[in-house]
């Protein structure tokens, strides 16, 4: 059963950690998932990453950045979800369109239906049928998201952690905006213990699959 899933947030909201759990509750459960994740998911779209997230190019313009997103976009949802929705999966992507407009829309002022414009340009009709937007305090997850790059120290992916905090409340007051005018995110509350939210993750997805009652392991 083709299904398109994306998780979306602000930095340290848990959406990766809460993506795996999500994919492997799924596969327990007899679906066939495809996880993946933006900017990147194919070898195109991964040395793309490199160049968005890396801390070293801090100066990018706006306008530059919103081109590579959108560059690397298409390359991973020709090359990845596209064919497994044909396949009949269930594909669970780590940020996708909607990070676009949050990120480069509200954060960084770009023009919204500029933004649009771009976003359908690169994925078609590869449109999910659930967002799951993980909403957490900025402050704290921020300072997760920073404490997580020193730790990993062999990825240097924290040009975004190092925006100031009035970019990161621009990005959740967009994230939030989006999805009062979108029906297909669902605003899921990220804070408490990683069973908790995930548990409000299946019952949200509940929702829209034909699933086990929300408490099955």
């Amino acid at each position: 059963m083709a299904f398109f899933i994306t998780l979306e947030g602000v930095e340290g909201s848990g959406k990766t950690t809460q993506a795996e759990l999500l994919s492997i509750w799924l596969e327990s459960n007899g679906y066939e998932v495809l996880r993946t994740r933006e900017p990147g998911g194919c070898l195109i779209a991964d040395r793309i990453r490199a160049i968005l997230l890396d801390p070293a190019h801090q100066g990018m313009a706006a306008d530059a950045e919103l081109l590579l997103y959108a560059a690397a976009r298409a390359q991973h949802v020709a090359e990845v979800i596209r064919p497994a929705l044909a396949r009949g999966q269930i594909v669970i992507c780590d940020r996708y369109t909607a990070a676009t407009l949050a990120y480069q829309g509200y954060g960084r002022g770009l023009d919204l239906d500029l933004i649009r414009t771009m976003n359908k340009l690169a994925v078609g009709t590869a449109r999910p049928d659930l967002t799951l937007l993980l909403d957490y305090p900025t402050t704290a997850g921020v300072a997760r998201a920073r404490q997580r790059n020193r730790v990993n120290k062999g990825e240097n992916e924290g040009r975004f952690e190092a925006e100031d905090e009035d970019f990161h409340n621009r990005v959740r007051d967009g994230y939030l905006q989006l999805a009062a005018e979108d029906k297909s995110i669902s605003v899921i509350d990220a804070r408490g213990s990683i069973e908790e939210v995930q548990m409000r993750l299946r019952q949200a997805l509940n929702r829209r699959l034909p699933l086990p009652a929300p408490d099955r392991p």
